[in-house]
Order: C-alpha cells, then sequence, then structure tokens
C-alpha cells in the first residue's frame, strides 16, 4: 500500500480493490492504460509497487501509465495478474461478426464527393 496514505485495515483494501475491478469491468470502452491508471489509484498502490508486484520494470509501468507504451499481452497480464485480472481475447460470434464486417466496409467505402 502507498506509504503516503494513512494505514486501512485489510478488509477495507480488499474492497477498494474489488470496486476497482467492477469499475474497469463495466467500463470496456477504456484504454487500457486508462484502465491500468484507475485499477492502481483506487486500489492505493504507487507506480513502484505495481511494477515490483508485477515483475515489470518501473519504466514499463510509467510508459503505459502515461500512454507511450500500450505494452504487450504478457506484460499487461502480468500488470492486470496482481489484481486477479486477465486480458484476453475472444472469438466473436458469428452474427456480430457479420455486423462488424458490415461496419468496416461501410466506413471503408469511398464517399462521393466533389
Amino acid at each position: 500500500m502507498d506509504r503516503r496514505r494513512k494505514s486501512m485495515p485489510p478488509d477495507e483494501q480488499v474492497l477498494l480493490r474489488q470496486q476497482a475491478i467492477d469499475d474497469v469491468l463495466a467500463h470496456p470502452e477504456w484504454s487500457l492504460r486508462d484502465a491500468v491508471r484507475h485499477l492502481k489509484r483506487n486500489s492505493l498502490v504507487t507506480s513502484e509497487e505495481l511494477a515490483r508486484l508485477a515483475g515489470v520494470s518501473l519504466r514499463t509501468m510509467r510508459d503505459i501509465e502515461q500512454g507511450r507504451s500500450d505494452g504487450t499481452v504478457q506484460t499487461m497480464n502480468r500488470i492486470l495478474g496482481v489484481l486477479g485480472l486477465k486480458l484476453g481475447v475472444a472469438r466473436v460470434v458469428a452474427e456480430h461478426a457479420a455486423e462488424a464486417a458490415a461496419d468496416d466496409h461501410e466506413r471503408a467505402a469511398p464517399r462521393g464527393g466533389s
């Protein structure tokens, strides 16, 4: 826990971390940077602590937090794993895949112009 903050009972720490996780899961539109920053801030851990616990360098942690890097899937899983989360890839159901392909095609189609 961040030493700059007042000590807190373990059960309160767990509740804060669970709320931070719930927040991230409720906002799939957040970037990885935003999700990591929210989890870190609301779990009351410093960048140094999270980097150490995740086994990544402090520079990597800060680059992700400041948007200079998205990190690799492996790195993100190490960071998220500290809080019991895992970054993943999911197969899109055929119906949704067809809709997404149509949307992509529509966006890529040349627009009429002068």
